[in-house]
């Protein structure tokens, strides 16, 4: 707590991450993988998370037009 910026980056950034999982889940259902979700996230790299959203979307399709 010494950095309280840093925290604050943290904690928002964990938020989003939530929710876009969230949102993962509720429309992919079954075919929803948290380990396919995390490499997808980890993979992105540091990205700002408005382009993070685009990318959880593109998988979500990607995800969704799988067989």
């Amino acid at each position: 707590m010494a950095w309280p910026g840093q925290v604050t980056a943290y904690m928002i950034g964990m938020v989003r991450i939530v929710e876009l999982r969230d949102k993962a889940k509720s429309e992919l259902g079954a075919k929803f993988s948290l380990p396919a979700f995390h490499d997808m996230v980890l993979s992105a790299g540091s990205v700002p998370l408005d382009v993070l959203g685009q990318l959880v979307d593109g998988w979500i399709a990607k995800e969704k037009a799988k067989a």
